[in-house]
């Protein structure tokens, strides 16, 4: 039985694949990633081929196994410092480097095109978090207004009108009462 790879491809039988230790490495770095990640991680495998050759499963083994900690922490080490990169990040920044496919210089190299973009997903969420925190210290709503606080003060009586007595707690007898237990005698 013979296979092609869709990456790479290479064509091999399931007993060579088996039996080579980089195709074998290859098929298991594909089984650790996450299943929504599978088939464009197949297509951006693809970009790392060269125009007049075949990707071979050695490669493809260790472009896997770059990828597979950083997606399985969810992490990515950029410019110095962490950054966030949950799933998504990496699905949008893949289907982002597809769909510039055109404007790419190919094959790729390395991964640093899609942890450029994973990076900037990041800090925007981060700024974004941010300014959020800077208008909720603000004051300021999500639709653009302003807060309202809650009164401490009973507010101003209009001529004519009686003021209302603050309310006080609830005496422990008519709680009782209420809740069936009349035990105490008002």
């Amino acid at each position: 039985m013979k296979l092609s790879c869709p990456a790479c491809g290479s064509l091999s039988s399931l007993d060579a694949l088996l039996g080579n230790e980089g195709a074998r490495e290859a098929v298991m770095a594909a089984l650790a990633m996450p299943a929504p990640l599978g088939k464009l991680m197949v297509q951006y495998l693809a970009l790392f081929r060269p125009a007049q050759r075949q990707l071979s499963f050695d490669r493809v083994a260790n472009l896997l196994n770059e990828l597979q900690p950083m997606i399985a922490a969810a992490k990515i080490a950029r410019n110095g410092r962490i950054c966030s990169a949950p799933q998504d990040y990496w699905k949008q920044a893949i289907e982002e480097m597809l769909n510039k496919r055109d404007k790419l210089t190919l094959p790729l190299k390395n991964h640093g095109y899609l942890l450029t973009i994973i990076d900037n997903y990041s800090n925007k969420a981060e700024a974004r978090k941010e300014q959020q925190h800077e208008d909720q210290l603000a004051g300021r709503t999500p639709v653009g207004g302003t807060t309202h606080t809650v009164r401490t003060e009973p507010p101003e009586v209009s001529k004519g009108e009686v003021p209302r007595k603050p309310r006080t707690q609830m005496p422990q007898t008519v709680k009782a009462i209420l809740k069936g237990g009349n035990d105490e005698k008002p």
